[in-house]
């Protein structure tokens, strides 16, 4: 179950009360640990600790532990209770995030279109307005593009696929954005494919 040091009394005397954290005790632990305190509650109404003759003492110490251990198991299923929620909404916010990894290539290839189009035909004005619509129905459910471009060059976020000579910026400026990174809420799908210039000063990039 347990360990004593997940809880730390605050104050003294009876009325201590205890810090929760998470112990990562199961359903079943908990259950059997509420089954046991009722069971020494029980057994403590005749008989003391050691089998002797009940005495005020006795049920005083007795009662206090079988309520430190009420107390941990209470605590103990508010940890287990947090926790499912938390995993819950996990869930929820990256269950789509397999689908959404598949439909980038088809947001890659709307991109492309458009690029090799005139914009006053009607194919490309059919093929921007789904595209449109698109990326908005991806945005409400979390899809988030990475397109900046003169930022510094990041490694959690972009993946360098050509190097350019360049002075007039400092050292490891992203100065190209070649494929849009991703993220889900606030999990990378994508790393973004970028043209990083380098031979330049060192330094943070100028915003």
């Amino acid at each position: 179950m347990t360990d004593e040091n997940d809880r730390k009394p605050e104050g003294s005397g009876d009325d201590d009360t205890y810090v929760i954290e998470d112990s990562g005790s199961s359903v079943d632990e908990i259950e059997h640990e509420m089954e046991l305190a009722a069971q020494q509650a029980v057994d403590a109404v005749g008989t003391g600790a050691d089998g002797g003759a009940v005495t005020d003492e006795t049920l005083r110490a007795e009662n206090r532990e079988l309520r430190d251990r009420v107390l941990r198991t209470m605590a103990d299923y508010e940890n287990f209770r947090k926790r499912a929620e938390r995993e819950k909404q996990d869930f929820f916010r990256y269950a789509l995030a397999g689908t959404m990894k598949d439909l980038l290539p088809v947001l890659d290839n709307f991109e492309r279109a458009l690029e090799h189009s005139e914009e006053d035909d009607d194919f490309h004005k059919g093929v921007s307005l789904i595209y449109k619509q698109l990326a908005e129905a991806l945005q409400k459910a979390g899809l988030r593009a990475i397109t900046e471009s003169n930022v510094k060059f990041d490694p959690n976020i972009h993946e360098a696929v050509v190097r350019e000579e360049n002075s007039s910026v400092p050292s490891h400026t992203v100065v190209d954005v070649l494929q849009k990174g991703y993220f889900l809420n606030d999990r990378l799908l994508r790393p973004a494919l970028v043209k990083v210039a380098v031979g330049g000063p060192e330094g943070d990039v100028a915003s």
